[in-house]
């Protein structure tokens, strides 16, 4: 990866032997395999890892998870806050899980519509919850950078199972929580 890296550098006109770019496509290499090591995370192991028997039938939302992560129709940065939720059946999972399963996901070439999704089935898969709900609303280097440069477009997108997609008063319970302590 290093020497398509210093190649990319000799076709923008570069020096990458230069002081500022001799170490850059180490450094290049490493970033870009730190931001999609969630290409070798497995989503539903980290769900299993952390399951925990609770008589709780009510909305458990953790929301404004940070994340960062790489468009994949022009490897720029598109980042903002994910939304999770379930409707428990059972059993719960450690808080920190939402998170992680986020990150999993994030951490990969993606377009914002599929990450929502993929969240969103793995919870469905590895919970069986009642219900599912992923909202993810993030600003998008390719809108702010470069093409109609944008830069407070903010795109929001939604996946929803069970008693979220079929169940128009949980659904909007949900969204009122999501906009909870919001201006």
């Amino acid at each position: 990866m290093e020497d398509k890296i210093r190649e990319i550098l000799l076709q923008l006109g570069e020096d990458p032997d230069r002081e500022g770019l001799v170490k850059t496509p180490r450094r290049v290499a490493q970033a870009w395999r730190d931001m999609t090591a969630g290409y070798a995370e497995d989503p539903l192991a980290i769900i299993r890892s952390a399951l925990f028997d609770v008589q709780n039938e009510e909305i458990v939302l953790v929301r404004d998870i940070d994340f960062a992560s790489m468009c994949e129709h022009h490897m720029l940065p598109f980042q903002g806050k994910a939304h999770v939720a379930y409707l428990p059946r059972g059993r719960v999972v450690g808080l920190s899980k939402l998170a992680r399963v986020v990150d999993v996901f994030a951490r990969r070439l993606q377009v914002q519509e599929r990450m929502t999704t993929q969240v969103a089935l793995a919870l469905q898969e590895g919970l069986s919850p009642a219900g599912v709900a992923v909202v993810i609303e993030a600003t998008h280097m390719c809108m702010v950078m470069r093409g109609v440069k944008k830069p407070n477009a903010v795109t929001v997108t939604s996946a929803m199972f069970g008693a979220f997609r079929d169940d128009p008063a949980t659904r909007a319970e949900l969204m009122k929580l999501i906009g909870a302590g919001r201006h």
